[in-house]
């Protein structure tokens, strides 16, 4: 008896049963597996919750239908939200129901208001076309009467017909064609072939009133042709002259408007003189001109230049005028002494600042004298890439310094400097600097200068010239004396009181203050408030700093001022010109700019195929290293730009895909990144997402601080792009004596060495009568059976040649050896 006998097994009781079923399989294989039956879960409810139910009423519901598990508060709940559903349903289709008799309401207030006004429009018309039709009439029996007192007297054997019946033959053409215009009037048209009034929704759904219908012009022509035709004769409309202004070019049929002519006439006129366009094709000013004198117009040229009108040159009288300061530019060739020389009469540093001890921009300061007058000096930089930056200083001076070292003479840029002053037609100053040197020689400048056309007081010259020495501070006195007594002869005046004019020296984008422009005023005064524009760009003058770093309020002109509120960055050279209002300002901003990029396009399009097939194989043999530049300040980026246009050569060239000022951006790292081209920055630096970027995307970002080392890399690099020089070197000669037939190896060459060596690894060339006919290399160089590397003058040797076999007794094997150098731009 086992332990089980009359228990049950200890377990938990759940609703599934145990069964078992038999399976079976192939081969007379079963199976016995046991299965689990479920048994459906009935609730029942309580016993207590069965009274509220009963008292609850019909709101509750059976409770037999009743979802198990929902109580008799959840079920109220229920029903009224389906009672309060419902009620909302009613109360918007009520809403609704309203809303729309009111619209329905409005449409037939509206609909019979527009009936009465073209029932009212309709009796305008009819009672007018009666009135019309009743002075024709009037007009008709007036000719008819006047044509029956104008005819002959009838002869006495012809009997005299009444008058009154030749009043119904002038009549009769026009009732024919009020019958003829009646017959042919289309159904749904009104009577008079004329509109009245607006197309209504009614008539549109009802197809009353629809279709096309003649405008009321047309019904004037049409009176008019008839009441010309009842006079008996058309009369020509007398032709108006107009005066049409005709810009630089215009499309037909703008310009066939502004004629008042039909474009027609003018397509026709155009076809006439060879020209075939449509009336949407542009045709330049002059053909314009012709077209316009050829219908009798009056032409007066305009030009969209025009609305730089506004910027008037005014001619100040004399008595306005007041005596102005000098503006001074020294120049000379870098490292010479001029910033020093400028550090030495202001007294303070400058130069110190410079990277590199030289000067990268234009510096604007103003001057007092020891005699109390005031002098505005502009130092420009002596380096050859600032050239256009020297030649911009030379436009807007009075008086040109030229700085020459007495222990380094004229040079290169002092050169230029001469030419900018001269084409300036400047007055100049000769200083002789660093005079104070042991090796100083100023003679030799002097006799220098006279090469150029430059004769100074102590050659018996005009230009004056003075010897100093910024270190020591001697002839500093001297020069200043020079400078004031040289404008003094100028008697340079200007008139404060009026619009201010001035040019951009430099311009730069500033991290924390935008735009801003260091101008130097050269007319008038600018205030805090002006609005103004400077070439492409324009603004309001939020704030000026002189060259102190003081906010001033206005400045006169020879001042140097900082100028804060501008909407972008202008080019150095720009002119500034104060306007009345900003939208003038900004309409003559963004005609220059229009201006300016229609230029370069067509500067940068060929205008023909074969223009551009050869461009295109031109550009095939030429390396490009493209760069990007950003610069601190206008100048220097157009000088870096300047700089880099004249490094290369016919193979190599590099290219400046986008120059700016301000700090290198994201946008610029993407930039470079398609163009695979490093980016160059002067002076300024990555911000940290650019940087981030760069990392990235494996973009070289290289900062400079002097130009000199920025134009010595791109030239190494640009180097770098040029092709080896391959330069060939003589070895010796070989005659060959007789051919073999070898197996496995071929024709080989027995050969005398003439001249030099024969070498196995040398490059060689077959000469038949002195005419190459292969180049190509040794595949064996043997010496009685032994392959050896080289062989001597006199001795005799074997020789086969790769890839070839067509060599003949007395043929000519010369020798010779490659060698690659590397190139470098000079």
């Amino acid at each position: 008896m086992s332990d089980t006998d009359g228990k049950k097994t200890l377990g938990l009781r759940s609703g599934a049963r145990p069964g078992n079923v038999k399976q079976s399989f192939s081969h007379g294989r079963t199976k016995n597996v046991v299965v689990e039956t479920k048994r459906k879960r009935v609730v029942v409810p309580k016993p207590g919750a069965a009274k509220p139910a009963a008292s609850s009423g019909p709101s509750v519901g059976d409770p037999s239908r009743r979802p198990a598990g929902i109580t008799d508060a959840e079920m109220d709940r229920r029903l009224k939200a389906v009672q309060a559903a419902k009620s909302r349903e009613v109360e918007e289709a009520a809403a609704r129901e309203a809303a729309e008799k009111a619209r329905e309401a409005e449409r037939e207030r509206r609909r019979a208001e527009m009936e009465a006004k073209e029932r009212e429009e309709k009796e305008r018309l009819e009672n007018l076309r009666a009135k019309e039709e009743e002075e024709a009439r009037k007009v008709a029996e007036a000719a008819a009467a006047a044509q029956a007192a104008a005819a002959p007297a009838p002869s006495g054997d012809e009997p005299a017909k009444p008058a009154q019946r030749q009043a119904p033959s002038a009549v009769a053409p026009r009732k024919q064609d009020r019958d003829r215009d009646q017959r042919n009037a289309r159904p749904g048209k009104g009577d008079d072939n004329r509109r009245s009034g607006k197309l209504t929704l009614n008539q549109a759904l009802t197809g009353g009133e629809g279709g096309r219908q003649r405008s009321m012009a047309a019904m004037k022509r049409k009176q008019e042709r008839a009441r010309q035709k009842a006079m008996g004769g058309s009369v020509e409309r007398e032709k108006v002259m107009r005066t049409v202004a005709l810009p630089e070019a215009i499309v037909v049929s703008e310009l066939a408007n502004r004629m008042t002519e039909r474009v027609g006439d003018v397509v026709k006129s155009l076809m006439q003189m060879g020209l075939m366009v449509t009336q949407n094709e542009t045709i330049d000013a002059d053909t314009a001109e012709l077209i316009i004198q050829e219908f009798g117009h009056t032409v007066q040229r305009v030009s969209d230049a025009d609305v730089e009108d506004v910027i008037k040159e005014i001619v100040d009288d004399e008595g306005d005028l007041l005596t102005r300061p000098p503006v001074v530019t020294i120049m000379g060739h870098v490292d010479h002494g001029k910033t020093s020389l400028l550090d030495a009469i202001r007294k303070a540093k400058v130069v110190s600042g410079e990277a590199g001890g030289i000067t990268q921009h234009i510096g604007a300061y103003q001057v007092k004298a020891s005699n109390g007058s005031v002098l505005c000096f502009l130092d420009t930089p002596g380096h050859a890439a600032f050239t256009s930056m020297r030649s911009r200083g030379a436009q807007v001076t009075d008086i040109v310094v030229l700085v020459v070292a007495a222990d380094d003479a004229v040079m290169p840029q002092t050169v230029e400097a001469i030419a900018h002053a001269k084409a300036a037609n400047v007055p100049m100053i000769v200083a002789i600097n660093k005079i104070d040197k042991h090796e100083a020689n100023p003679t030799k400048v002097r006799t220098d200068l006279l090469q150029h056309e430059v004769v100074v007081e102590k050659m018996s010259g005009e230009v004056q010239d003075v010897e100093v020495s910024a270190a020591t501070g001697q002839g500093l006195d001297e020069l200043i004396e020079a400078i004031a007594l040289q404008s003094e002869l100028l008697e340079l005046k200007a008139n404060p009181n009026r619009a201010a004019q001035g040019a951009v020296i430099e311009a730069q984008l500033d991290v924390g203050r935008g735009p801003v422009a260091t101008v130097l005023i050269q007319n008038g005064t600018l205030r805090q408030g002006d609005i103004f524009v400077v070439g492409e760009q324009y603004g309001k003058v939020r704030a000026l700093i002189n060259d102190k770093g003081e906010r001033v309020k206005e400045a006169g002109p020879s001042v140097p001022v900082e100028v804060l509120g501008l909407n972008g960055t202008p080019g150095a050279g720009d002119v500034l010109n104060v306007t009345e209002t900003e939208a003038q300002a900004r309409e003559i901003a963004e005609y220059r700019a229009n201006a300016a990029k229609d230029k370069r396009a067509a500067a940068g399009a060929a205008t023909t195929l074969e223009q551009l097939m050869a461009n295109a194989k031109a550009d095939e043999d030429v390396s490009e290293l493209p760069i990007l530049v950003k610069a601190d300040v206008q100048g220097s980026a157009e000088a870096i730009v300047q700089a880099m246009e004249k490094i290369g050569n016919d193979e190599v060239r590099v290219r400046v895909l986008h120059s700016g000022v301000g700090a290198i951006t994201e946008t610029d790292v993407g930039l470079a990144e398609a163009s695979n081209a490093p980016i160059m920055g002067f002076n300024v630096r990555a911000n940290a997402s650019a940087r981030n970027t760069a990392n990235q995307k494996g973009v070289e970002i290289r900062y400079y601080s002097v130009i000199y080392d920025l134009v010595d890399d791109v030239k190494a690099a640009a180097s770098g792009l040029l092709s080896n020089e391959i330069r060939e070197t003589f070895i010796g000669y070989a005659e060959i004596k007789e051919v073999f037939k070898v197996s496995n190896v071929g024709k080989v060459a027995g050969c005398l060495v003439t001249e030099g060596t024969a070498r196995r690894s040398a490059g060689v060339r077959l000469l038949r009568d002195n005419v190459v006919i292969h180049e190509g290399t040794l595949k064996t160089l043997k010496r009685f059976k032994d392959e050896v590397a080289d062989v001597p003058s006199g001795q005799e040797c074997g020789m086969a040649f790769e890839n070839y076999e067509d060599i003949r007794a007395k043929d000519v094997i010369e020798i010779f050896e490659r060698e690659e150098i590397a190139r470098s731009l000079d």
